[in-house]
């Protein structure tokens, strides 16, 4: 290579550093690159990349003929006092015949069989008020780098050494923004674990035992049943039965990101990828990285988007929008999703291949209305759960609060569930929930047609419920007219058509006498 084309090598090759720095990449991946861009400047037989421990330098990084033999090598700073005062210069070192023989010597003395007088070269890695570590290159022939070589490495390090610092920081925020996330969510597995575990239906224990069993190995999970029965909840379990249990647990919507954006989301993009992409950004398979990833609705994900979902739980690696290199990822995946997914694929909205990767270990979750004898220790597990959000701790049901709650059908599960116990715990003026705070009342099996119930049969229904909570008084502030937003003698001729007037209420109930409304005259 001539001096006068080595500077535009060096521009092409500085870019390429600092869009590769500016990758959602590891520090390994960063150094690997690095010196293999470095060789089209100063070509080697050998190059290194040694990071500081203590007072010790470790070879983080190396490439060439000769660098099997030199991986992890490890050298005390001491033995190296001409390297020390260049690493505290800031200035690269080129190593003469003299110093090979009489000096400090090569780095590699004693791990490789290299020539007396071979071109060595150390630069220091040094940013901000640090230094980093340092680069090696050695080439095996007799003689030294050229000075506009040395010049041209030594920019280069300069370079490397802020995106090595860079991506330390980044690394490090990263780091800071899991741990806060994981205490947040400290809490989240052990009160999901509760609710799964409150159970006493043999059906429930059966697929708890599969679920325990699972979790030990890092086969994909996928959680079938209905809307509401409790997915993610099992998901958050499975994840903290496992030995990835300290790690990440990152949950996704599928169905509740437009698949614009899906892509991104999934797995992350770089700056520039796109219009509004002004920063690198972490896609949630790399947040989740060591540990599990809940996808949940899964069966919503747009074709083309499935095909990049097999690859990564084929290969382990995904490549970023944008970006010109694969990442490499560690993620244990658990998919849900309500969508009969062999109809699916027999349909072909849903990927054959990828349902067989999915479907290795299914668990078919057990509706609500199949284990009833499961509701009240289930909602007691949701009170204790609600309390901090509710501020009513220590909340009980009463035995006809219990027993209202088993006559219902839930047609909307665990989910539905929790939204009735949370709004009975803010109304709650004592200790006990009564049935009175539960709006629920006993209604169709799942699936009993819509047509099987007219207009008047609800509406009949809702005002008896709503008659029932008011104690039966109808006028006044409280009364069921109030609740209902209606004028109180509209009230009146809508109960008389439905067959509820005259009403009976109890002595305290304030209402007007149980006669007939009055009718305007006929003109």
């Amino acid at each position: 290579m001539s001096a006068r084309e080595a500077p535009i090598d060096l521009t092409r090759d500085i870019r390429a550093l600092a869009e590769l720095a500016a990758r959602p990449a590891s520090l390994d991946d960063l150094m690997e690159q690095a010196l293999e861009q470095v060789a089209r400047v100063a070509p080697y037989d050998l190059a290194t990349i040694l990071t500081l421990a203590g007072e010790e330098l470790v070879v983080r990084a190396a490439r060439g003929p000769l660098s099997g033999r030199v991986r992890e090598h490890r050298l005390a700073l001491a033995s190296f006092p001409s390297l020390r005062r260049a690493m505290e210069a800031r200035r690269a070192k080129v190593v003469s015949e003299e110093e090979h023989e009489h000096g400090d010597g090569d780095l590699f003395d004693h791990v490789l069989d290299l020539p007396p007088g071979h071109a060595c070269m150390v630069v220091p890695l040094c940013a901000a008020d640090r230094c980093l570590g340092v680069m090696s290159l050695d080439r095996a022939p007799c003689g030294t780098f050229a000075p506009q070589v040395v010049d041209l490495v030594e920019t280069y390090a300069q370079i490397l050494a802020l995106a090595l610092h860079n991506t330390e920081q980044k690394l490090a925020l990263y780091r800071v923004h899991q741990a806060d996330r994981a205490l947040r969510e400290a809490l989240e597995p052990v009160a999901d674990g509760a609710v799964v575990a409150s159970t006493r239906s043999p059906a429930v224990h059966a697929v708890m035992e599969r679920a325990r069993l699972v979790a030990e190995t890092n086969t994909p999970v996928l959680l079938l049943g209905e809307t509401g029965t409790g997915k993610e909840r099992w998901a958050r379990a499975i994840h903290h039965w496992s030995r990835r249990g300290d790690a990440p647990f990152v949950p996704v919507n599928c169905a509740a990101i437009p698949s614009s954006l899906l892509e991104s989301e999934l797995f992350g993009h770089v700056r520039g990828a796109f219009s509004g992409a002004t920063r690198d950004r972490l896609g949630r398979f790399q947040m989740a990285n060591g540990g599990t990833l809940f996808l949940d609705e899964v069966g919503e994900l747009p074709l083309d988007m499935q095909s990049k979902l097999l690859r990564v739980l084929q290969e382990g690696e995904l490549d970023p929008v944008g970006a010109e290199r694969a990442v490499r990822v560690d993620v244990r995946v658990i998919a849900a999703t309500h969508v009969d997914l062999e109809r699916a694929t027999r349909e072909r909205t849903f990927r054959s291949d990828l349902y067989f990767r999915l479907n290795v270990f299914p668990l078919h979750l057990i509706p609500l209305r199949e284990r009833p004898e499961d509701v009240e220790t289930l909602a007691q597990a949701l009170l204790a759960e609600q309390a901090q959000r509710t501020g009513r701790a220590g909340l009980t049901l009463s035995s006809a609060a219990v027993a209202r709650l088993k006559a219902y059908s839930w047609p909307g599960n665990i989910r539905e569930l929790s939204n009735v116990l949370e709004r009975a715990a803010i109304l709650a003026r004592s200790s006990v929930i009564g049935p009175e705070l539960l709006d629920v009342t006993a209604g169709p099996a799942e699936g009993t047609p819509l047509v099987a119930r007219t207009l008047d049969e609800v509406q009949r229904e809702h005002i008896q419920r709503v008659l029932a909570h008011v104690g039966g008084r109808i006028y006044g502030p409280g009364g069921a007219a109030e609740v209902l937003g209606l004028k109180p003698s509209t009230l009146q001729s809508r109960m008389q058509k439905l067959g509820l007037w005259p009403v009976r209420v109890d002595a305290h109930a304030t209402t007007r006498p149980a006669t007939s409304p009055r009718r305007s005259p006929r003109v």
